[in-house]
């Protein structure tokens, strides 16, 4: 069984390969990526200036612009090198400079005389400020002005784009559009090589909120544990209890008032319960807020009453998390309760003197809950998945609405960061529910 195990493990870094691989191709060909939601933000902003009678050119996104746009999250590569570089197994460059090669007239900015203007340039380096020298013929020659050494020695690397190289990039990146020409000018570029992906804890910058993924994702996820740990325990407390009593009062009053008001619950969707329970007793009797999981004035409370202010924000919502699993986890309890005390190892336990009550605990109990155990490993997902239309209709900031969020707004770069960890955990909680079922059972035995 350990050999089982281990190979189940050695799987989960190949099976996320796979997942990532599969979306981040398929987020590089949907519509709505940075570069096409920035152009119509800028002509937005070019048609408000426009109808406010300011400047025309301060609402449009020049070509550089956009080719920046590109190098920041990784449309300038094609989708296997992008992608492994999202994985952090190729080096990214970062603090990018540039600087067309074109013939200079004098020495504007105080540097060395230029002997042959056409072929060189100064970089001014970003996050830097210091100037580099570059010749188009030799740019591994390259020099910082300022302390004549080269380039080459440090931790910037210079290369030259040719005007074939900038004329492709021009024409893929407007799509074949002849009405302006592409550049013609070879262009000087200083940069950092560095691995930021996956691997390093890199997840990118958000493009609609500016943020690292990362943190975006950090801040959520106490949210949805909070939410995910409340509602096992309350389903997991109540379900199991209400399960075995129902199978030993099967058919009575008790029985089938619960398994109407089980099912009721069932059939309701968590978000249209939410949407009630907002109307009636939130909107109309105010007895409880209608959105967030905090006052706006809780710092201001003390800690019981930021305790009292968080339970009084956590009662609709939960109830719209708890409902649906109910039904599932409490009549799969009775009916596997009650097909254990028909078989014939319990009546025989009864027969030979065995109380009724140590027959269902220590005997029929056991075995009944095995297939339960087998999606204890899945609540794992429950703890940071959230769920997205419950949080939508309470304006909670949880991870299930930050994954809505991402997909809504085409935010490939969250999208990748929530999914990563989504599809992790539910491969993780998979194999908790075999090592479970296989604690709680000796019977099974994986090979």
């Amino acid at each position: 069984m350990k050999a089982y195990f281990i190979r189940r493990f050695m799987l989960v870094p190949i099976t996320l390969l796979g997942v990532t691989m599969i979306v981040f191709a398929l987020t590089r060909f949907m519509p709505g990526s940075p570069m096409e939601r920035a152009m119509q933000r800028a002509t937005q902003s070019e048609e408000n200036t426009k109808s406010s009678g300011g400047n025309e050119s301060q609402g449009g996104l020049t070509d550089d612009q956009l080719e920046e746009l590109e190098e920041e999250y990784g449309y300038d590569k094609s989708i296997p090198v992008a992608y492994l570089q999202w994985l952090g197994l190729i080096p990214r460059e970062r603090q990018i400079s540039k600087s067309d090669i074109t013939k200079q007239e004098e020495d504007v900015i105080g540097a060395a005389v230029i002997t042959d203007p056409e072929n060189e340039t100064l970089v001014v380096l970003k996050g830097d400020g210091r100037q580099v020298k570059v010749n188009k013929n030799k740019p591994e020659d390259a020099i910082f002005v300022e302390t004549g050494k080269k380039v080459s020695d440090s931790e910037w690397t210079v290369r030259i784009d040719s005007p074939d190289d900038r004329a492709k990039r021009w024409a893929r990146r407007n799509k074949g559009d002849v009405s302006e020409a592409p550049p013609t000018s070879y262009r000087a570029v200083v940069y950092k090589k560095r691995f930021s992906g996956l691997l390093q804890g890199d997840l990118g910058r958000s493009s609609t909120f500016q943020d690292k993924v990362s943190d975006m994702i950090l801040a959520r996820v106490p949210i949805a544990v909070y939410f995910g740990l409340l509602s096992t325990i309350i389903i997991y407390s109540i379900c199991i209890p209400l399960g075995i009593v129902k199978a030993i009062k099967h058919r009575t009053f008790l029985d089938n008032s619960s398994s109407v008001l089980v099912f009721v619950g069932y059939s309701i969707p968590g978000f249209a319960l939410g949407a009630i329970l907002l109307v009636y007793l939130g909107a109309r009797l105010g007895q409880f807020p209608l959105f967030g999981l905090m006052s706006p004035n809780a710092e201001d409370l003390s800690f019981w009453g930021k305790v009292k202010d968080l339970a009084h924000h956590t009662v609709l919502p939960l109830s719209c998390y708890i409902v649906g699993g109910f039904a599932y986890t409490t009549m799969m309890m009775k009916n596997n309760l009650m097909d254990n005390l028909a078989a014939d190892y319990v009546r025989t336990a009864v027969a030979k003197g065995v109380s009724f009550r140590r027959a269902v605990f220590k005997h029929a109990f056991r075995n009944s809950f095995i297939p339960i155990a087998t999606s204890l490993g899945g609540l794992i997902t429950i703890f940071v998945g959230g769920s997205m239309l419950v949080e939508t209709v309470f304006d909670i900031q949880g991870f299930g609405l930050l994954q809505f969020q991402a997909i809504m707004n085409r935010d490939q770069s969250v999208i990748m960061g929530t999914l990563t960890i989504a599809a992790f955990l539910m491969i993780v909680g998979n194999i908790l529910s075999d090592i479970i079922v296989a604690m709680i059972d000796p019977r099974i035995k994986f090979h």
